[in-house]
Parts: C-alpha cells; sequence; structure tokens
C-alpha cells in the first residue's frame, strides 16, 4: 500500500462518491480527488425516487438478487459477495443514516428524502479529506511509461496514479469514445427503464389511473413485465412496463421501439378461472347492471372503458349478457392489446444498457484487463437493473470494490 498513492475518481455521482470513499477509507494516506464535469455532485441521487432516493433493495440472497439485472447477473452475483444489501444497510446505517424497509422490498432512508444520502457522503468527504472539484470534465487518458496516467480536460492535464471512471450510462455511442480509444470494447448503448407511447390509444384519456396487479407481454416475444401499471397521458408506465423496457432494451431498440404489448388486467388469471368467475356473477348477481358491479380488482373507470370496447352497453343487466360478448370480454381482460409507437425516458434519471464490456474487467476488483491501474464502478459498465433501488445497489457494490482495490 503506497503512502503517496494519488488516485483520482472521475464521475461525481452515487459510484464516484462511494469509490472514492472506499479508496480512502482503506489507505487514509492516499490522495484522493473526485472530478465532476457539471456544477453539481450527486445529481442524480438528488432526484431519484421522487426525490427520495431508493437506496437499495431488501433482498439478502446474493443469487436472488442478482436475478434483478438484466445486464450483469452473473457478474454481480460475484461480486455480491464482498458488498451486498445487506453490506449497504449496515454501511449508511453505521453513519447514522436511519433506513426504512417497505412492504414491497424498496429501502428508502427514513427522512425520506435524498439529502439525507447526499449529506451523508458530503459529511463522508470532508472527514475523510477527499477532494472535490466541480466543472471538470475528463476529454482524454493518457498512460505514462510508469503506470500512472494523465488525465486531460480542456483547461488543464492531471497526474495521477490510479484512475476510478464512474461517469454513469451514457445515451450516445459517442459519449464513450474516450473510453474505446485508450483500449476498451465497448457495448453501444441503448435506452433501458422506459415507458410506453402510445399516441392512437384512447385509454390515454384515464391518465392517472393505477391497476395494482398487471401482466404485461410483448407480442411474438417471451418479455413478461409483472406488477402496478399507471395510464399517463401519453401511454403506460410502472413497474410492470419499466420491468418490460428493461429486460427487453434491446430487442425493442431493434423494433424501433414500434410493437404490440398484451395486457393482463387481472394479473395471472386464467381463461377458466375467469370463466368460472364471470358464471358465478351471472348466477349470483345476474339482476345487477354489470356497469356497476364489477367483479375484478380493477378501476371502476376502466371496467367501463373495457366494456364500451367490447360493445357492452353500461345499463347491461349481468344475465343478459351473452356468449359472445362472454368470450370478447374474456378476451379483452386477459389479452388486451395496445400499439405503442415510441418511448419516453426519463432525462435526469435515465438508464442505459451498454457499456464497458463486463468480460473486459476483473469481478474481483473492478480492474481493467487492458489497462492495468483502470478502475470502473457503476453504470458506465454494461449493468443495469430494474427498478426498486437494484441500480444503486450496483453503484455501491461496483464502487466499494472499485476504491479498496485502486487503493491498495
Amino acid at each position: 500500500m503506497s503512502k503517496d498513492l494519488h488516485i483520482s475518481v472521475i464521475g461525481g455521482g452515487a459510484a464516484g462518491f462511494f469509490a472514492a470513499i472506499a479508496a480512502k477509507s482503506h489507505n487514509p494516506q492516499a490522495q484522493v480527488q473526485i472530478l465532476e464535469k457539471t456544477s453539481h455532485f450527486l445529481a442524480k441521487v438528488k432526484i431519484s425516487g421522487g426525490g427520495r432516493c431508493n437506496v437499495c433493495h431488501a433482498e439478502f440472497h446474493n443469487r436472488k438478487l442478482a436475478e434483478h439485472y438484466p445486464r450483469g447477473e452473473k457478474f454481480l452475483k460475484k461480486a455480491f459477495e464482498q458488498f451486498n444489501a445487506t453490506s449497504t444497510m449496515e454501511w449508511f446505517e453505521q453513519r447514522l443514516v436511519a433506513l426504512k424497509t417497505y412492504p414491497d422490498g424498496c429501502v428508502f432512508p427514513l427522512s425520506n428524502t435524498s439529502q439525507s444520502i447526499i449529506d451523508c457522503f458530503l459529511r463522508e468527504a470532508k472527514k475523510l479529506d477527499i477532494e472535490l472539484i466541480l466543472h471538470h470534465g475528463i476529454d482524454r487518458i493518457e498512460k505514462r511509461e510508469d503506470g500512472g496516467f494523465v488525465l486531460h480536460s480542456k483547461d488543464k492535464t492531471i497526474k495521477t496514479d490510479r484512475v476510478i471512471v464512474t461517469t454513469g450510462g451514457q445515451p450516445k455511442l459517442s459519449g464513450l469514445h474516450w473510453l474505446e480509444e485508450i483500449g476498451h470494447p465497448i457495448i453501444p448503448p441503448v435506452p433501458s427503464l422506459f415507458t410506453f407511447n402510445m399516441p392512437n390509444e384512447p385509454i390515454k384519456e384515464f391518465m392517472g389511473l393505477v391497476v395494482e396487479k398487471a401482466t404485461v407481454r410483448i407480442e411474438g416475444q417471451k418479455l413478461v413485465g409483472k406488477g402496478p401499471l399507471l395510464i399517463t397521458h401519453w401511454g403506460m408506465s410502472g413497474p410492470a412496463i419499466l420491468q418490460l423496457s428493461a429486460w427487453g432494451a434491446r430487442i425493442l431498440a431493434a423494433f424501433n421501439y414500434q410493437f404490440f404489448i398484451l395486457v393482463n388486467w387481472l394479473d395471472e388469471t386464467k381463461e377458466s378461472e375467469l370463466r368460472d368467475t364471470l358464471e358465478n356473477t351471472r348466477k349470483i348477481h345476474g339482476g345487477k347492471m354489470i356497469s356497476n358491479h364489477c367483479p375484478f380488482p380493477i378501476p371502476a373507470r376502466l371496467w367501463n372503458f373495457l366494456l364500451a370496447k367490447n360493445d357492452v352497453l353500461p345499463a347491461s343487466r349481468w344475465n343478459e349478457i351473452n356468449p359472445k360478448q362472454i368470450n370478447k370480454l374474456v378476451n379483452t381482460l386477459l389479452n388486451d392489446r395496445y400499439q405503442v409507437m415510441g418511448k419516453t425516458t426519463f432525462k435526469e434519471e435515465f438508464v442505459t444498457a451498454g457499456g464497458i464490456d463486463l468480460n473486459e474487467i476483473h469481478v474481483q476488483s473492478m480492474e481493467s484487463k487492458q489497462v492495468p491501474g483502470m478502475f470502473f464502478a457503476g453504470e458506465v459498465m454494461d449493468i443495469d437493473g430494474i427498478t426498486g433501488g437494484f441500480n444503486f445497489q450496483a453503484a455501491w457494490t461496483t464502487g466499494y470494490i472499485a476504491g479498496k482495490h485502486a487503493a491498495l
């Protein structure tokens, strides 16, 4: 462990701060700096989770935790042996950031504000004497003959011994050219975690409506998303849709975001179960108006929309509905078809599939196989998770490992 070691972290986000803190913690005598190209540190942490910051997910089995990553599952399964969800919760609580676990497994700061996480990182950085530099983007990295690096920006150059790259996901391949130039194969980035635009679908009129348990499939594919589904003024969103966009990121990009989805509004209800429910409803509630008596856990507005879609008059009684209408209603409840014609990404919170090829990174250290002394952490690698705190967990895990090993 060198006392004169100089470590430069490129990127002042979640992974960057975690890597810098880990490096300084493992080698207090090292000089550690964070270089951020914008005017704010931790900007994505600030706005994540609606300003609440979903710190991690309460999944404490490493293999099961790794299954939530469309890209990086096998890589992270090994990485979680060094730092996992238990480690994350202990890390924050040891620094007096109280956490709360919700029924769905999502973990947030008890304060319910991301500022608690930001303040924690800034306190740690100050306590450890980590140098924080804003407005300093790196355009090029040069490898020195002695094994160190020269970091080139518009205004000046910085000599350093170790580099940890934590610049996050890039929406365009051009944003990764500077890493490609030093010898790293790049997996071209495409958006992940996006919502579906449906400009021609009248269901948009019900924006704000939520179905708590739905199952959504991409027509002609094996891709499935499950969970709450939200109707928006541009189409559909919510965890069920975001799951689909993550697992299908490359397939949907190849479709140019033009495809059809099939919605099961009753979660995983099978046709035989549904027909039994409808038949029992006809027998027991036959005299009731079909529009006023919905036997399913879906909002009344959606129920009436689906009835109209199948030419069932709202004043019809349950004992008046004919077999043809029953068949159409069954198909709509279980396989409601919608046309998707584009996507909407959250610009501030965008997540991408793609980045540094994981085959070129040592999982035990996050060090480059191509360029010794260079380490990676966070979404700059070809790693991305579904919603629920998984992307932050990947940032903490890879940041911790990269910082620890860069400091050795």
